[in-house]
């Protein structure tokens, strides 16, 4: 079976400079989409689901940083990269302090660029692969995200896609505050009040799953979000 690529987001305004650095990525297997501004890189990251996003600093219309707080508000996770001319310390800072994984300054090498690329994907293949394949006990529950099965005194419930991956979070957040604002981009793509109240439903079927064990409960943080809470007593 043919490999996927993986897809890349590249935001570049200069035209020359950015065809060229498509077609070195695309020739090691990248599957790349390039904007020629930050407006234009919005519209595409809110088509498509991409792996990774490098993103150009001074752009027309939206500049790089303000369109990395607007993909960090899709999807917090996503790797971002920045490539700029701007080599001063405060901007290489907000670069890092809006998330960036990198912040490599023009010119650049490509073939560094293309092994810190390749890098971070297997670091982030490598998470998934772990956090996917992890398995939870509470109380008297033992949860298997991977086959979204909920196992108590030897009866078993399948659970939802969304209620496996909230329960999911739920578990790695465990007696911690799981943010509000965090589930909802991971899960529904963005924390609209609709998908509040969506979210609020699945937090309502979880607890009713949950209830055979007095001992382990979800609750409620008033406008924060949401604490898995084992006791011990």
């Amino acid at each position: 079976m043919e490999e996927t690529k993986s897809k890349i987001l590249l935001v570049e305004d200069d035209s020359s400079f950015g065809s060229v650095l498509k077609n070195y990525l695309e020739l090691n297997d990248f599957d790349v989409t390039l904007e020629r501004d930050g407006r234009l890189g919005l519209a595409a990251f809110q088509r498509s689901k991409f792996d990774i996003c490098l993103l150009d600093v001074m752009m027309p219309h939206v500049d790089g940083f303000t369109l990395a707080e607007e993909i960090r508000d899709i999807d917090p996770d996503v790797p971002l990269f920045f490539l700029s001319a701007k080599t001063m310390k405060d901007d290489i800072l907000t670069g890092y302090k809006l998330g960036a994984d990198d912040y490599i300054t023009k010119p650049f090498d490509s073939e560094v660029l293309l092994h810190k690329i390749k890098a971070i994907l297997k670091r982030n293949e490598e998470t998934k692969h772990e956090t996917e394949n992890k398995e939870f006990d509470l109380g008297l529950y033992h949860f298997n995200p991977k086959l979204r099965e909920l196992t108590v005194n030897g009866k078993t419930s399948t659970l939802s896609p969304k209620e496996s991956e909230l329960l999911r979070m739920l578990c790695e957040y465990k007696n911690d505050l799981l943010p509000r604002e965090i589930a909802l981009k991971r899960i529904w793509g963005s924390d609209t009040y609709f998908n509040g109240r969506s979210m609020d439903v699945y937090i309502a079927k979880l607890r009713k799953y949950l209830r055979e064990d007095p001992k382990v409960e979800i609750v409620n943080i008033h406008g924060n979000g949401f604490r898995l809470v084992e006791s011990e007593s």
